[in-house]
């Protein structure tokens, strides 16, 4: 059992979560993103602090275990596409989604961004190495809706300078940045 933020508490399907206000988000361990990682742990601190997470379209990139997408579904979305490369990432993103109760609303593609669809995410949320934000900066601009969000994490310090400038430099402004142990997170919005 693991508490983060103000709101969250990660528990194995073994567990029972205790009577308290904390959302539970129930994850199987099997892929990335089980929440011990500080740069998950940042997302979910952020991701409980933005009010304009209430009925929004969630694009969760490289979502591993899927606990991005499914903390924004329990924070209040309307909805979430899940995608990462590794099919057995999707296997333990659909099994914790079923785990929360919340499968119905969450849809999983096994490979990349050019799969996902392209009708305007409010919320993007990618969790991924710096090289590979820098590669796809002009996707994940192009997959979010105008003034919508990007929660963007997984790059180590040497890149966050690089990731910054890359974004504003398509429009975007940054709205938020953490500079944790060794990575950080930025969040930034589209114009």
């Amino acid at each position: 059992m693991l508490t983060i933020g103000n709101r969250f508490r990660i528990l194995s399907p073994e567990e029972e979560a205790p009577g308290d206000d904390r959302i539970p988000l129930v994850i199987a361990k099997g892929a990335f993103g089980s929440g011990e990682h500080e740069t998950t742990a940042s997302c979910l601190e952020i991701l409980e602090e933005l009010p304009e997470i209430t009925g929004a379209r969630v694009l969760d990139l490289g979502s591993g275990t899927g606990i991005l997408a499914i903390a924004a579904l329990k924070l209040g979305a309307a909805e979430a596409v899940c995608v990462d490369i590794s099919p057995d990432a999707i296997r333990t993103s659909r099994h914790n989604c079923a785990l929360n109760g919340l499968d119905s609303r969450i849809r999983h593609i096994a490979g990349t961004l050019d799969e996902a669809p392209r009708t305007g995410f409010d919320l993007v949320l990618a969790n991924i190495y710096g090289d590979l934000l820098l590669d796809l900066a002009d996707g994940l601009v192009a997959h979010t809706r105008p003034k919508g969000r990007l929660l963007l994490s997984g790059m180590l310090w040497e890149y966050h300078f690089d990731v910054r400038r890359r974004f504003e430099a398509l429009g975007c402004q940054v709205l938020k940045r953490r500079m944790l142990e060794e990575f950080a997170t930025l969040l930034v919005q589209k114009p």
